[in-house]
């Protein structure tokens, strides 16, 4: 219970110091407890089946664009989103339910895109989910029928304060948790190690894929609804390109192949990139002032995820689980 209890208390605890931090700190917080969502929605398919995706950050833009719409006040949409479908434009539903929408829409994309592309793997693979990635970038910017189209979502209700991040972060984990132990995870994994052995002993490589891919998508779903609840407003943009770099680079510097690994970079580097994103904009560290060009950020931490590949492959955790040290 270790492998779970440990990220449990590490977002817990993010969690608690949220809820005493200032209000124009306590978004950085919550910005980690989303991103510990996000990355470890990211990890129950990549990590497991070692098939690198680029697509999933579509499955949360999807959630977070279905929350968002959703949950718009009707006076407003009717005065702004006055092109939407009449079924999204004349009914709005409270944050729990838009959430739950936001996790099934994403599961049952990825359940549909998953199909056919679940076959493949390597370099095939990852240009297609890059593909889907774009697809459905184009779509939710320009189809005016289901969201504000290039214009941003604005009006949202903003109802992921620390107390629901915490435990949507704990909800993902624990899903993840809960998947990783299971037949079908274990399954998963026998494939990413030798897929030829794994079909030699009955395990079906494509079939086990496409359930991790489906429920891959819908906690990601899940962490779009979240975000979208704690910033009130969303574009494409932000659920687009430099998204999904980040949350592979909190992916790949904690830990590819563990839960633990997932949750300790996702902290890890989202406050690293809150304070980057300070000091473009001027901060004082031990007196002295820190004022960082445009554009360092995404630099520095492209850096930090070379560096990191090429001296420590496996991440900070080593692609283990965290275990208490066994007695001699």
């Amino acid at each position: 219970m270790v492998e779970l209890l440990g990220p449990s208390a590490l977002v817990i605890a993010v969690g608690l110091v949220a809820t005493t931090a200032s209000l124009a700190n306590q978004v950085y917080f919550m910005n980690a407890l989303v991103s510990v969502a996000i990355v470890v929605a990211i990890y129950v398919f990549v990590g497991n089946s070692g098939v690198v995706s680029f697509g999933q950050i579509s499955f949360v833009a999807v959630g977070a664009f279905a929350a968002g719409v959703i949950t718009v006040p009707l006076e407003s949409k009717k005065g702004v989103l006055t092109t939407l479908f009449p079924f999204l434009r004349d009914h709005t539903i409270g944050n729990v339910p838009s959430l739950l929408l936001a996790a099934g829409l994403g599961g049952v994309f990825a359940f549909l895109v998953g199909l056919p592309l679940m076959r493949l793997s390597g370099l095939a693979a990852g240009i297609a989910t890059f593909a889907v990635l774009e697809i459905t970038h184009n779509i939710l910017r320009e189809w005016t029928k289901i969201g504000p189209g290039a214009t941003t979502l604005s009006l949202v209700p903003e109802t992921t304060g620390p107390l629901q991040a915490t435990l949507g972060a704990l909800i993902v984990i624990a899903v993840a948790f809960a998947y990783q132990r299971s037949r079908l995870g274990r399954q998963l994994r026998a494939s990413r190690e030798d897929p030829l052995a794994a079909r030699g002993v009955g395990v079906h490589v494509h079939r086990q894929r496409l359930w991790a891919f489906t429920l891959s998508g819908a906690l990601a779903g899940l962490a779009g609804g979240l975000l979208v609840h704690q910033l009130g407003s969303i574009t494409t943009e932000q659920v687009y390109l430099e998204l999904t770099f980040l949350t592979l680079a909190m992916l790949v510097v904690g830990g590819l192949t563990s839960l633990w690994g997932a949750v300790v970079g996702a902290l890890a580097i989202s406050g690293l990139d809150s304070f980057l994103s300070q000091a473009e904009d001027g901060v004082h560290v031990l007196g002295v002032k820190l004022d960082l060009p445009a554009g360092t950020r995404l630099v520095f931490l492209a850096s930090i995820m070379a560096l990191v590949l090429i001296l420590r492959p496996s991440g900070l955790t080593g692609g283990r689980e965290l275990r208490l040290p066994r007695r001699a």
